[in-house]
């Protein structure tokens, strides 16, 4: 259906959607509040190239960049994309009569593309490919404010109702490591920013672990557990997963079952309680030799520097203070 919408158009080629998130991965704590997530690679159209342009601005415990989108001569290629001029080479009053806007002049901001026109293009292109599938008949869709993702309902009946939101990416390379419109945690992205994302890595490593681990593996459990406890903190899930997922690559999974299970959780907060007196909580991804291999990351990951996610502490006395203290009272807890 959205082939058929896109045909002749220039935006964003949309490609095979990924499962992502802690529903995919298995360990979400609020089973009868479930949001699927999905990450939609987007693809350059024709006559369109994407460039990446990292963000070098601070000192960030994530890296942001931007997607620059240029015109490409076609002219060699244009028999092959049926009526296709060249952006470049043909005069702007014959594209204007005779082909649609380039992508530059729809869903970008200042040559970028933009997040929030994005999200808007892709909610438009929901509601009017729902008309056209066989599912329509007997579900209904509502469609949920956007802001850098779109995210919907789909209800049959008076069965439950099924959240999907669905997130953006341009993938680096053939890598498993993309930039995506997810919005970084408690900070403000402006709307040509985008975050790099690990989701698609991440979810290969927690289906890694699951073939390896043991049938009654219990490392799933303390991830939900760690959410739990972790409500109304000032700690982020983020940190917790990054430490378990430290732990699964030096504890043996075979150390994971249900009579370890108290053990493991000892593990996470001593682990946790030495990186917040370090100020030092390294990402999972950058510069570890435990990755498993069949994860693909980009070249520069093995030997950058890790991105310290507590990078922030270092920074600010008080908010290492802070933590401590309320490190102390989860522990508690």
């Amino acid at each position: 259906v959205f082939r058929h919408l896109l045909e002749n158009s220039f935006l964003p080629v949309l490609q095979q959607a990924i499962e992502v998130g802690r529903a995919f991965e298995g360990w979400s704590a609020h089973e009868e509040d479930i949001t699927y997530s999905m990450l939609m690679p987007l693809k350059p159209p024709p006559g369109h190239a994407f460039y990446l342009e990292l963000n070098t601005a601070g000192d960030r415990p994530t890296r942001n960049f931007r997607v620059c989108v240029e015109q490409v001569c076609t002219c060699m290629s244009e028999q092959l994309v049926e009526n296709m001029l060249c952006f470049l080479h043909h005069p702007k009053e014959e594209l204007r009569r005779n082909q649609d806007l380039s992508l530059l002049h729809t869903l970008c901001t200042d040559s970028y593309l933009d997040v929030q026109k994005t999200a808007r293009w892709f909610h438009n292109l929901v509601k009017a490919a729902w008309v056209g599938l066989p599912l329509s008949s007997n579900h209904t869709l509502t469609m949920l404010p956007f802001g850098r993702s779109c995210k919907f309902q789909i209800k049959k009946g008076n069965k439950k109702r099924l959240t999907i939101e669905v997130m953006f990416g341009v993938q680096q390379g053939d890598s498993d490591i993309f930039v995506s419109s997810q919005s970084t945690e408690g900070i403000f992205t402006p709307s040509t920013t985008w975050p790099e994302s690990y989701a698609v890595a991440e979810v290969k490593f927690f289906r890694h672990v699951a073939r390896q681990a043991p049938l009654n593996s219990f490392h799933l459990k303390c991830l939900q557990v760690c959410t739990h406890i972790l409500v109304g903190t000032g700690f982020s899930t983020y940190a917790f997963k990054t430490a378990v997922m430290h732990l699964l690559t030096e504890i043996p999974l075979s150390d994971w079952r249900r009579r370890d299970f108290l053990l493991r959780l000892q593990d996470i907060m001593r682990y946790l309680r030495s990186c917040l007196e370090e100020k030092r909580l390294d990402h999972f991804f950058f510069g570890n030799a435990r990755v498993p291999e069949e994860i693909i990351l980009p070249p520069d990951f093995q030997t950058a520097e890790p991105l310290n996610l507590f990078q922030h502490l270092t920074e600010d006395p008080h908010a290492h203070a802070e933590a401590l203290r309320e490190f102390e009272e989860l522990q508690d807890r």
